[in-house]
């Protein structure tokens, strides 16, 4: 392993070491059960077009696709803002790959990891409007209680501080999205809360 990247992972170790373990396996999947169940009795006649945004909302894609049994499509979108800055120095909606199907009329769901800011849905929910979808919706796997923000989830399974989260789709410098669970960082090194 080239040096920079053991450090690197070592780090990350040490992160999670100290993290707070919100929600295990066990309730991600019962809050993915119950999202399903409700887009289902929302969904099920609309042939929605699934749209995942990547790369965090991957995981909860996937487990989300495996309990939706009616006709729809799936595409994907890599979009982001933080460019390897820090949150609040964010900047301009980036897109590496758009969608690669007409959404003109569709009901078009969003499904990403979390909304905290809700900058990033919310920009693309406009685009897509713009692009003449009939209805877009979002679903996220977690809900971040963030002061100030006017943007919400049409469907959200869980519920989270606003603390940094990983697991899930959610990463620290791209490591831990593969984790079956949602855990808070301890980015202070004071312990875990």
């Amino acid at each position: 392993m080239r040096p920079e990247l053991a450090e690197r992972s070592a780090q990350a170790v040490e992160l999670l070491e100290r993290a707070a373990c919100l929600y295990d396996k066990a309730a991600v999947e019962r809050a993915i059960d119950q999202l399903a169940v409700q887009m289902t009795l929302d969904l099920e006649g609309d042939c929605p077009l699934i749209v995942c945004v990547m790369n965090g909302g991957l995981p909860f894609t996937a487990g989300l696709l495996q309990r939706l049994s009616f006709p729809l499509e799936l595409d994907f979108v890599h979009a982001w803002r933080y460019l390897g800055a820090a949150p609040e120095e964010s900047g301009a909606l980036h897109t590496r790959v758009g969608l690669g199907r007409d959404v003109a009329g569709r009901t078009v769901v969003l499904v990403d990891d979390v909304l905290d800011e809700g900058v990033t849905l919310a920009r693309l929910s406009t685009r897509l409007a713009e692009d003449g979808a009939g209805r877009v919706l979002t679903a996220v796997l977690v809900d971040k209680d963030v002061p100030g923000r006017t943007t919400t989830a049409d469907y959200a399974g869980l519920a989270a501080p606003n603390r940094f989260l990983v697991g899930c789709g959610m990463d620290y410098n791209g490591w831990w999205r593969n984790l079956n669970g949602i855990y808070a960082l301890d980015l202070d090194g004071e312990g875990a809360s």
